[in-house]
């Protein structure tokens, strides 16, 4: 394996280091970077560790995206309020990465700090990691105050931005809007947000929380031609793959729903057994042969 050094060129020094980057993460970056520029749409779901990616990859699927709501479950921890270390976080996302060929993306929050050198930061060290690319999100973890105002999420995004661009390979960095899932249903400000962080030099573009064919509509059309991530799997929400290729998303994320769906099977065969005391969700479990050789 080859390595490229790089001194990284960004204004803010502290955040200046030698970076090393390895011809398996260049051909990953430059796959996930293409996902986002070829016609058509695509799902990049959700593991939570190395077996499910493993697991994910042996479907078809083109990339992968961690999930702080499952990495937080699978370490007994509720998901937000800072509930995950970014050095947690870009563990999972470097375990995950190393399970398959897949290029990954990292859910790193909200960069795990309020100033814009957090963020630059954040991201270099997730291209430290190995991964392909990254989101940014603007809540701010304290529930008197959810979301960063216009101004400072913009000035986040713009050094995350910064630091991606300082990176000998196109690290993609999907910058997120959180008003509709922290009790701001705002979609004109969701919009306004989206469209300053396409301007700042986003690449990918993603409100979680939209729920119908127009919201969705709305925010593809007012960044267009960024691509959008829409976030699927919410309860309630029946749209279909092909109605969101209609409409012109470029990707769909799961995030936490097959971590959820995983945990749920786990604990109604678990309360089985400790309700009733019988053990017929056995008959439903993928043989054990059949799992065991999907890791071989």
């Amino acid at each position: 394996m080859s390595f490229i050094f790089y001194f990284a060129p960004i204004k803010y020094k502290k955040l200046a280091m030698m970076y090393i980057s390895s011809d398996e993460q260049l051909i990953k970056a430059k796959a996930f970077s293409e996902l986002h520029s070829q016609p058509g749409i695509f799902v990049i779901p959700n593991p939570w560790d190395a077996g499910s990616a493993r697991i994910l990859a042996t479907l078809g699927f083109k990339a992968l995206a961690t999930t702080s709501a499952g990495l937080a479950f699978s370490l007994g921890k509720p998901d937000g309020a800072d509930a995950l270390s970014r050095d947690e976080a870009l563990t999972n996302a470097a375990i995950i990465n190393t399970a398959t060929s897949l290029p990954v993306s990292a859910d790193l929050e909200n960069g795990y700090g309020d100033d814009p050198e957090a963020c630059a930061e954040t991201v270099l060290l997730a291209a430290k990691a190995g991964i392909a690319g990254c989101s940014i999100e603007d809540a701010t973890n304290r529930p008197d105050s959810p979301i960063y105002t216009f101004e400072h999420a913009v000035a986040r995004i713009k050094a995350a931005v910064a630091a991606a661009r300082s990176l000998p390979f196109p690290f993609t960095l999907t910058a997120r809007a959180e008003n509709l899932i922290h009790g701001r249903p705002d979609l004109n400000d969701t919009i306004r947000r989206l469209e300053a962080f396409a301007a700042a030099g986003a690449d990918v573009l993603y409100a979680p929380g939209l729920r119908s064919l127009e919201e969705i509509e709305s925010v593809v059309k007012a960044v267009a031609p960024k691509p959008v991530n829409v976030l699927m799997g919410l309860s309630g929400v029946k749209i279909t793959v092909s109605q969101l290729a209609d409409l012109g998303v470029k990707r769909i994320s799961i995030g936490s729903a097959l971590a959820r769906a995983a945990y749920g099977s786990f604990l109604r065969s678990a309360r089985e057994i400790s309700e009733q005391g019988t053990f017929a969700f056995a008959e439903e479990a993928v043989p054990y042969a059949s799992f065991n050789a999907l890791f071989m």
